[in-house]
């Protein structure tokens, strides 16, 4: 059974309709990745799933249960944790506060200590610059605590709105390391990646959306060989 899955999903905003028909599953274990051009809907798409945004038809279901109407505080206890485009902070707070805001469910609490050790050992920086204000650190540092701080909330699925937007390329790989190493940890997560390079090879599965709808799915290795994506994401 999907730990995620999103059937028949239309939405948008202040009555213009950007998602139509859009049907999602994340396995168990398994990293998916949703690739398309900006304005085509991908975070759209992730803020409805979260219930940020109240989706226009279709439903969105949480480790087989219906969740379309679930407030987006209620999803997050439940397991649901996203990484926002743009990291989000609390710039005046210290990395170590930053995280610790991660972890206000009850379950997250009991964890607390066992998960911060995690965040330090995939994330030696963080654990070396513990008292430091976030504001201060780099924009790749800054992402490191970004998913730290979702890794502190204890998720089921981790929902991660473009990782590498903005870095270095070398920040950009020490981050999607992270997302192959946390995989093997049996995982469950979503991936929204303007690199599609990247992004397609650490996923298991990916989507291609398109004018509000999915054009394209499949393993991402067969994907990253599709003359379409090639040409279209790839530039070859």
């Amino acid at each position: 059974m999907a730990v995620l899955e999103v059937h028949d999903l239309a939405s948008g905003y202040e009555g213009v309709q950007i998602l139509w028909g859009v049907d999602l599953a994340l396995e168990p274990g398994k990293l998916t990745t949703l690739v398309g051009s900006n304005g085509v809907g991908k975070t759209t798409l992730l803020k409805t799933v979260m219930g940020l945004i109240r989706p226009l038809s279709g439903t969105v279901s949480f480790q087989g249960k219906d969740v379309t109407t679930m407030s987006a505080h209620a999803r997050a206890h439940a397991g649901m944790v996203l990484v926002p485009e743009g990291r989000q902070l609390f710039t005046e707070m210290t990395i170590y506060e930053n995280l610790e805001m991660g972890a206000f469910s009850p379950r997250a609490r009991k964890t607390f200590h066992q998960n911060l050790e995690k965040v330090y050992e995939l994330f030696p920086r963080l654990a070396e610059r513990a008292h430091q204000k976030a504001g201060t650190l780099s924009g790749g540092e800054q992402q490191m605590v970004a998913v730290g701080r979702g890794l502190m909330a204890e998720p089921e699925v981790l929902i991660l709105d473009e990782l590498s937007l903005g870095l270095s390329p070398l920040l950009a790989l020490t981050l999607f390391e992270a997302l192959t190493r946390l995989k093997k940890t049996g995982l469950t997560m979503l991936l929204v990646e303007q690199n599609v390079t990247m992004a397609l090879a650490v996923s298991d599965y990916a989507y291609v959306l398109a004018e509000g709808k999915v054009h394209l799915e499949g393993p991402a290795r067969e994907l990253s060989k599709n003359d379409e994506v090639r040409r279209t994401y790839l530039g070859i």
